[in-house]
């Protein structure tokens, strides 16, 4: 459309991911094949996107630079043209956004801004999606129309939020389960589950690319069925409240996910695993795509103790709670 409904400010509010079981086996090049199987979890880090009338013809869009142009077809950042295309909004616009965590640091920030983007957009149009299917409109931008080499994961937990099981058949359909957790076994996983920054940012395009040529020629294909596998262990885990069980099932991942392509590790990130594992940590991995990010390391006690070595290595702290909602409009006048 030429012009924009009227409207005044609408804010959505996405939450980022924290990766539990089975992740990787959402990849294309993996679920085409044999179907995936991942466990994740949505949590209150958020991506904000402030979608504001602008009086005049054109858009005006900040993110990490301001573009001002005349129309969607010339917005240089691909995820915003390509959301203003799906929602047929061509001008009339000013948009920023602003995240609680770095991007490319392995919580799915790319996904979580694409999924908050069309939430805001649609409410611009006064259309409301229901989780699925704004997780697919936001996998359809990434993975068909930009031919980006990512998974479905991260869309599909910052539409959805909670702790829930996602199964993806081989045509690509995903069914989402929310699991059955106790309100101890929640609060005992925000207290025992501690994420560091190392402070290192990685494409993950580099390395997903790779894990999908590897997943494709078959020499990560018995790493990524263990993967899947140790996924449907840790729901089970969970769901039982053996969140002892969930922490070196955590560490089994762990073993078998820097197996997958070399780029997965580096000896910094294997000296902060060992650090962590040496003054109590049962389970620890690299989030996201790997080679960087976040470290999330998993203990039922001696928190104090990994906090201290960890601070020794200039790892910075972010605590964890969930987040139960998904990504909503918060804000809209």
């Amino acid at each position: 459309m030429e012009a924009v409904e009227s409207f005044g400010t609408i804010i959505s509010r996405t939450p980022l991911r924290l990766p539990l079981g089975g992740g990787g086996t959402d990849l294309p090049a993996y679920y085409e094949k044999y179907g995936g199987f991942f466990i994740s979890g949505a949590i209150s880090k958020y991506v904000n996107i402030v979608v504001h009338r602008q009086i005049g013809k054109g858009l005006k869009l900040t993110y990490a630079k301001t573009e001002i142009v005349n129309n969607a077809s010339e917005v240089e950042h691909p995820l915003i043209r390509e959301a203003l295309k799906k929602t047929n909004i061509n001008q009339g616009i000013e948009l920023l956004s602003f995240s609680d965590v770095p991007a490319s640091t392995g919580l799915g920030s790319s996904g979580s801004y694409t999924v908050g983007l069309l939430r805001g957009l649609h409410a611009v149009r006064r259309e409301f999606l229901p989780p699925a299917e704004l997780a697919e409109e936001a996998c359809d931008i990434s993975m068909n129309i930009l031919k980006e080499p990512s998974g479905k994961q991260d869309e599909y937990v910052a539409s959805y939020g909670g702790i829930r099981a996602y199964t993806i058949d081989k045509s690509g359909k995903v069914e989402s389960e929310e699991l059955k957790l106790s309100q101890s076994t929640i609060a005992d996983l925000e207290s025992n589950v501690m994420l560091f920054y190392t402070g290192m940012t990685r494409n993950s395009g580099d390395v997903l690319s790779k894990q999908q040529k590897n997943i494709r020629s078959g020499s990560s294909v018995e790493q990524m069925h263990r993967i899947k596998q140790i996924g449907i262990e840790s729901r089970t885990a969970l769901e039982s409240g053996d969140l002892r069980r969930f922490g070196e099932l955590l560490h089994e991942h762990w073993m078998e996910k820097r197996k997958v392509t070399d780029n997965m590790t580096n000896d910094i990130i294997d000296r902060y695993v060992a650090v962590a594992r040496e003054n109590g940590a049962i389970g620890e991995k690299i989030l996201g795509a790997g080679g960087g990010g976040f470290l999330m390391v998993y203990a039922d006690n001696n928190h104090k103790k990994i906090r201290l070595a960890m601070e020794k290595l200039n790892l910075v702290e972010h605590r964890v709670r969930f987040d139960f909602e998904g990504s909503k409009v918060v804000y809209n006048i």
